[in-house]
């Protein structure tokens, strides 16, 4: 595993981290996902991300990696792993559990603390701008929650550029610096490109693409079409099914060769896809089981694309 600096920060991490936004919830199999946070760790994945409504139930995946946490990672094995949660989406009912209040983000972190058993989580992030709310605020929530010592970093998730630009300028100001972006960001998500990766390049703050195989589609999975227990085939999941056009299969039929010329599967070069541009500090897999974790960790073995290559790439892409 290689660590990344990120931004212009002292933080190094993995350049490839576990998400926990599926297969860690109240619904799922926790020995299954001990096994893969666990798994994780052995192979040199530092990094572990959530948010205070990740599950189902929302909170569930926090309370479950506390306990993970409890059976594996006491005593100095903290400090040799990255946690990190986010507040912005919906968490309870009533006008203070979603948005960007200071009022949200401070109450949801302790919260967020309490499930995990946790002193302090090492990112904090507001997870998506409030139209309603002063950005001022939302800012200073965050350099609230560094200067406390809940958090050791800030930073934001689903800001656009411009957005982005001026939260990092606020958190400056504050004396808190913007650490990291997260953004979605994949071969079918590329809105990142006009604009966003060069403000954080500007601003030295490090990236870290969400949704890198485009919820499964970056993958083998829907090469004949929609298959039974797929994200897309269940309703309430978060990929549709309308997702799955014939277009988007032929597109992914036709990368899918290119990964096999590469010797990599369509999610190996997906996630190698990403991490060749030096802006991405590192990318966010989820994984169902141990086995789909370490063949998404092979996609580092080659992470080198030809020029050929590329244009391949993104003649398919057009």
């Amino acid at each position: 595993m290689k660590y990344n600096r990120c931004g212009k920060s002292g933080l190094l991490l993995p350049q490839i981290a576990l998400g926990l936004w599926h297969n860690f919830g109240s619904v799922d199999n926790f020995e299954n996902a001990e096994s893969i946070a666990k798994t994780a760790f052995d192979k040199g994945i530092t990094h572990f991300d959530l948010a205070n409504n990740y599950g189902p139930i929302p909170g569930s995946a926090e309370s479950n990696f506390g306990k993970i946490l409890k059976n594996n990672f006491q005593g100095n094995l903290r400090d040799e792993i990255v946690i990190t949660t986010k507040a912005g989406y919906t968490m309870w009912d009533g006008p203070y559990g979603d948005w960007g209040s200071r009022k949200y983000l401070l109450s949801s972190l302790d919260q967020s603390l309490k499930r995990m058993s946790l002193e302090y989580v090492d990112i904090f992030y507001s997870h998506r701008p409030d139209p309603e709310t002063p950005m001022e605020e939302t800012m200073m929530a965050l350099d609230y929650a560094v200067r406390s010592g809940k958090a050791l970093y800030a930073g934001i998730s689903n800001y656009n550029a411009e957005q982005t630009k001026e939260a990092t300028e606020i958190l400056k100001r504050l004396g808190t610096p913007c650490l990291i972006h997260q953004v979605k960001y994949s071969m079918f998500v590329r809105q990142p490109e006009a604009g966003l990766l060069d403000v954080l390049e500007e601003k030295g703050v490090g990236c870290i693409a969400f949704s890198p195989l485009a919820q499964g589609l970056l993958t083998d999975k829907y090469l004949k079409g929609i298959p039974q227990n797929s994200r897309a085939s269940n309703p309430n999941g978060h990929l549709k099914t309308n997702e799955v056009s014939e277009e988007r299969i032929h597109k992914i039929s036709q990368l899918n060769a290119i990964a096999q010329q590469r010797n990599q599967s369509l999610a190996q070069m997906a996630l190698s896809w990403l991490l060749k541009d030096n802006r991405i500090t590192s990318v966010l897999i989820g994984a169902s089981s141990v086995g789909q974790l370490n063949n998404n960790i092979d996609s580092l073995k080659n992470l080198d694309f030809s020029k050929e290559e590329l244009i391949a790439i993104e003649k398919v892409l057009e």
